[in-house]
C-alpha cells in the first residue's frame, strides 16, 4: 500500500492556465482487501472471527464474501481461522482494491474520476463511467497475483477535469 501526496501547486497552476480553478483529491491512497477482514479494519484477528460467528449465528447480517456472497457457514468461519493463525485467507471469489482520497478544496467539484494502470506512470484506463460522488471507490475488476497503479481526477460542475494524482499502488494478493 502506499500513499500518494498530491502537489497542489502544479494542479493550481495547470488549472489557472485552462481558466478555471479546480484542485485534484489531495491524497489517493489504495488498500488491497482482503475478504476475512470482515470488519474492514485493515487487520484479519479475533473480532474478524467473533463477528464470522455472528454472521453464522443470525446475529448480525451476513456481509462476508469469502465462500461466496452472502454466504456464512462453518467454512467461512474455518477460513477466518486460518487467516488469523497464518495471515492467509482462501477465498473462492476475487479480490478487490478500495480506493480513498481526501476531498477537492475546490467548492464546483461535482465528483472525481478514478484510473487504473499496469505500470507506474500509465497508461491509465478510466474505470468510472461517471464522476463518483464520494471519496471512495473499490475496484472490484483485479487480478490475484498484480500490481495496479491508480490516479484520481477532480471534476467540476463544467466538467472540468483536474490534472491526475500522483499515483497510489496496490499489489493484489495471490490466491
Amino acid at each position: 500500500m502506499a500513499d500518494a501526496f498530491i502537489s497542489t501547486h502544479k494542479v493550481i497552476l495547470a488549472a489557472f492556465t485552462a481558466g478555471a480553478v479546480l484542485f485534484c483529491p489531495t491524497r489517493l491512497q489504495a488498500n488491497p482487501l482482503t475478504a476475512c477482514d470482515l470488519n474492514g479494519d485493515g487487520v484479519v484477528n479475533i473480532l474478524d472471527l467473533q463477528l464470522a460467528e455472528n454472521m453464522f449465528l443470525g446475529v448480525v447480517p451476513c456481509t462476508a464474501n469469502i465462500a461466496g456472497v452472502g454466504i456464512c457457514d462453518v467454512v467461512v468461519i474455518q477460513r477466518v481461522v486460518n487467516a488469523v493463525i497464518n495471515g492467509t485467507c482462501v477465498t473462492t471469489i476475487s479480490h478487490s482494491v478500495t480506493l480513498t482520497w481526501i476531498a477537492s478544496t475546490s467548492l464546483n467539484v461535482t465528483g472525481y474520476n478514478v484510473y487504473r494502470g499496469t505500470q507506474s506512470g500509465g497508461p491509465y484506463t478510466k474505470l468510472t463511467a461517471t464522476p463518483v460522488a464520494g471519496t471512495n471507490y473499490t475496484d472490484s475488476a483485479v487480478q490475484a497475483g498484480q500490481t495496479y497503479y491508480y490516479v484520481a481526477t477532480a471534476v467540476d460542475s463544467n466538467n472540468n477535469e483536474s490534472d491526475y494524482s500522483d499515483p497510489a499502488s496496490a499489489a493484489v494478493p495471490s490466491p
